[in-house]
């Protein structure tokens, strides 16, 4: 047990190594760590709230007192750009842990049970692919009441499919390996088998796909956003304040340029750290630096 924890702590200190010598991952990281940092903690420090309006100063251009500007009911843009940032943050994480869940649980399933359950289980899969997504998560939203929990629930619902087939492809190459034999010539249960033995050795590839999901979730939250099917009025996401400035464009062209700026930056970070933790978490690039 002594040499196991040391080895797993060594492999882990070995992909940290990694991803601190990749200067673009580290880029990424700390864009990261400062975009979330100033969305979180940002309005508490701001004179203004997000749905405080001043007419009187409606569609000021950016300025000491209005960093961002303010939006055509006088509300100050910047704060607005940080608590959307939280609701853009919190969509994506919410979005993609539901997918998380059911994507490595459906995919660990498939692949270690195998057999006519498992073709069963990927033609399933073949079939929601063949939908399209965002028509699906627009019916969805449309059916039922919408609010934010349901966005969280409709993003997640249908970004679980490439996981799902990830997961079920790393489980069919490690349930034959001998550590699994052992554990069915010991009487582990399948389930324990599976959750204890076989899922834990695919989470560097999890880990390295849910960098991807969140720029997705975030793509798509902004792109329902932009419609006027996501986060409802008074509350604001990068992406509805995209589709607020779009129409005064040419004449306020900060309404859309700052959040579309923050937008491009964190989904920016994301694919770099995405990138680095890939080249880190891959034994076959432990050689590399």
């Amino acid at each position: 047990m002594k040499n196991r924890n040391l080895r797993s702590y060594s492999l882990g200190a070995d992909a940290w190594r990694r991803l601190l010598r990749n200067r673009a991952a580290v880029s990424g990281l700390v864009l990261l760590i400062l975009m979330v940092l100033a969305c979180v903690a940002g309005p508490w420090f701001s004179a203004y709230t997000f749905e405080e309006m001043d007419l009187f100063s409606a569609n000021e251009a950016p300025s000491a007192k209005h960093w961002f500007g303010t939006d055509e009911l006088g509300r100050d843009l910047m704060t607005r750009t940080l608590v959307g940032g939280r609701i853009s943050f919190a969509v994506a994480l919410a979005a993609t842990l539901v997918s998380l869940l059911i994507g490595v649980t459906y995919g660990g399933v498939s692949g270690y049970v195998g057999g006519r359950l498992d073709t069963l289980m990927m033609r399933i899969v073949d079939v929601l692919y063949a939908l399209p997504f965002t028509l699906l998560v627009i019916l969805l939203i449309t059916v039922f009441e919408r609010n934010l929990m349901l966005l969280f629930i409709a993003i997640g619902a249908v970004e679980w499919l490439t996981m799902a087939r990830i997961v079920r492809g790393q489980v069919m190459g490690l349930r034959h390996q001998e550590f699994i034999e052992a554990c069915q010539v010991l009487g582990y249960s399948q389930a324990r088998i599976l959750f204890r033995h076989l899922l834990p050795n695919v989470l560097g590839t999890v880990i390295i796909y849910v960098t991807l999901t969140i720029p997705s979730v975030m793509l798509l939250e902004a792109f329902l956003s932009f419609l006027g099917l996501g986060v409802q009025p008074p509350m604001s996401s990068w992406g509805s304040l995209i589709e607020d400035g779009r129409g005064a464009m040419e004449d306020f062209p900060w309404l859309m340029i700052f959040p579309g700026l923050a937008l491009f930056v964190t989904l920016l970070a994301l694919n770099f750290l995405g990138d680095g933790l890939r080249d880190a978490l891959d034994p076959r690039r432990g050689g590399e630096s």
